[in-house]
């Protein structure tokens, strides 16, 4: 996927997992209360994030065109693999217009 980022985030990760998730981690996004989508996430200054661990990033989502206007900064988005819920993402910084809420 060669785009830029659509978001910048704070990661939470709750201790599910049983490995670190690497620069490159992606699992799915609960971006609205009924749409799961897939995103990329890329850490700064660091190569992976322990499970029960915190870093700042970005996220590139899958076709945000499918999802627009659904996020805001300080959204906590749930971060999962299949049926598990393995941490949050804050939003701290939307890059993507198309995916920031009107009046915000």
């Amino acid at each position: 996927m060669e785009r830029s980022p659509d978001v910048e985030a704070i990661f939470e990760f709750n201790a599910t997992r049983k490995k670190p998730a690497n620069d490159g981690y992606r699992p799915a996004h609960l971006v609205t209360d009924t749409y799961l989508t897939t995103g990329i996430h890329h850490y700064y200054g660091v190569k992976f994030v322990a499970p029960n661990g915190t870093a700042k990033g970005t996220i590139t989502f899958l076709s945000p065109e499918s999802y627009p206007h659904c996020l805001w900064i300080g959204k906590k988005i749930r971060m999962q693999e299949g049926g598990r819920i393995v941490g949050y993402a804050t939003v701290t910084r939307i890059y993507n217009p198309l995916l920031r809420l009107e009046n915000q």
